[in-house]
């Protein structure tokens, strides 16, 4: 059923009816409402695609995932498109999720996304320390909110939990129940957050003058066969640690395991800590200690802030570092 017909069938002009879909105030409350009850009487569906490239807008926000980082294998990021996906939908927007391999693809994506117009806006996913991503949006004046910070001379809209309060505190509390060897599983060092988890964990250790020990630090994937393997490799030194803080809930369920097949006892023999508090968290055996984000509820608020940015929104009031609190369950106690 075309705009067309319905014209005919009210006989308005094709610019009227047009109108009137579209809230112009310039038609009459009386005639938006006939041609509304119209429209929906003989079926017709406006065409979005056709209005978008009238408008020239894509009516779409992309978002892109690059596979080194383990984004399509973590639930965390499938909480955090539901939140964004629900929001922009009651904005009329749509989500483009791409997938691409690690390297120069992921640039090239963004390009194509970009350059080809298919995305008003951008989500930039995992922020690194020196995002080329973001500096190629700010080249091309394309609006995007990061979900993460980085380290640019430009401002830039993105919301963050505040990783290094939320180590720096759950590093104390391990030392309060007497722990003074413990190890941290950090994210990749290329990503902004794994420097702010890291800072933290050290941040506490100086305080209670304790001093870094390489040996208790390991880089892994932020999935579990990441923490499987890093956890093995720490509690199979001479030395073991006695408490294991670990960058995500993935990388924490991955050391659970190891811990049970190497006959160690948690939380008696060994603490182990998360972050993100995923569902299956709770769910773990024993229950995980964790460090909770309100993933979906940031998803929508990125959401909001893209929105917020397409509207001419300024960089400077779209800034928010969240509080991460700790949550004790049963795999985290006193030192053995």
């Amino acid at each position: 059923m075309t705009l067309k017909r319905v014209a005919e069938d009210l006989n308005l002009s094709i610019t009227t009816v047009s109108r009137a879909l579209n809230g112009y105030p310039d038609v009459s409350e009386s005639t938006r409402e006939k041609v509304r009850e119209a429209a929906q009487r003989v079926g017709y569906v406006p065409n979005r695609l056709a209005q978008a490239l009238q408008r020239g807008t894509a009516e779409a926000v992309g978002i892109i995932l690059p596979s080194q980082f383990g984004h399509f294998e973590d639930p965390f990021f499938l909480e955090l498109l539901v939140g964004v996906g629900e929001r922009l939908h009651n904005a009329n927007l749509d989500l483009v999720v791409c997938a691409v391999p690690e390297g120069p693809a992921e640039l090239d994506a963004y390009k194509r996304l970009v350059e080809g117009r298919r995305a008003d806006a951008v989500i930039i996913a995992r922020t690194r320390r020196h995002d080329e991503r973001i500096d190629y949006l700010i080249g091309r004046g394309i609006p995007f909110v990061a979900h993460g910070r980085a380290e640019t001379a430009t401002p830039i809209a993105f919301i963050d939990a505040d990783a290094r309060t939320a180590f720096r505190r759950s590093t104390r509390r391990l030392i309060e129940l007497g722990h003074r060897h413990i190890a941290l599983i950090g994210a990749p060092e290329e990503l902004f957050t794994a420097g702010e988890r890291r800072a933290g964990y050290e941040d506490a250790l100086q305080e209670a003058g304790i001093a870094f020990d390489p040996d208790l630090y390991a880089v892994t994937k932020l999935n579990e066969r990441g923490g499987t393997t890093a956890a093995e490799r720490l509690l199979g030194a001479a030395k073991p640690p006695t408490a294991l803080l670990c960058a995500n809930d993935s990388i924490a369920l991955g050391a659970l395991r190891i811990a049970r097949r190497l006959g160690i006892a948690v939380p008696e023999e060994l603490s182990i800590v998360g972050f993100d508090d995923l569902p299956m968290a709770a769910q773990a055996e024993p229950a995980l200690t964790t460090m909770r984000q309100d993933i979906r509820g940031a998803g929508a608020r990125l959401a909001d802030m893209v929105c917020a940015r397409l509207g001419g929104a300024a960089i400077a009031d779209l800034q928010e570092l969240l509080e991460a609190p700790l949550i004790e369950r049963e795999s985290s106690g006193p030192a053995p």
